[in-house]
């Protein structure tokens, strides 16, 4: 297993991978998480970490941006099979790691306010909250918004 940045060639795979990640927000959101359009679009604004497998698979990703002082991480992604096994917390690790080496002081993220799961696995890493923002014109079974929270690098 080793931690790489994903090209444009993986940008299947991490679709696929990212949607099957998020099938546990179905409770709440319809419908798949990202498309193929998104993830390429991503990838020309920030990059793509990914844990691969023994034999390629990719067991998680982390997509980070880079934006002066401050990072964005986000949708960090675990095969589910793999979860609870310390993939997230390798990725999270290897982006703040990269994003000190691009120069950023702090990485901010966010989460929905309904995953009541990740709060105590980001704060678990040093993490805080810092406010609130609406979630996206996207229709939702039940009312939600994010949590802002951000780390000193």
């Amino acid at each position: 297993m080793g931690i790489r940045v994903a090209g444009p060639s993986d940008a299947e795979d991490l679709v696929r991978l990212i949607n099957l990640a998020f099938r546990v927000e179905r409770f709440f959101l319809d419908g798949e998480r990202i498309d193929l359009d998104k993830v390429r679009a991503l990838l020309g604004s920030g990059e793509f970490l990914v844990e691969l497998e023994e034999g390629g698979a990719f067991a998680g990703c982390g997509y980070v941006e880079l934006r002066g002082e401050r990072a964005y991480l986000g949708l960090l992604s675990v095969e589910p099979s793999r979860q609870r096994t310390g993939v997230g917390s390798r990725l999270m690790a290897a982006a703040e790691e990269r994003c000190r080496a691009g120069g950023c002081a702090f990485l901010d993220l966010q989460i929905v306010n309904l995953r009541e799961e990740l709060p105590e696995f980001y704060r678990r890493r040093g993490y805080s909250q810092t406010g609130t923002a609406p979630f996206p014109d996207v229709p939702t079974r039940l009312p939600c918004h994010f949590v802002k929270m951000s780390k000193r690098l």
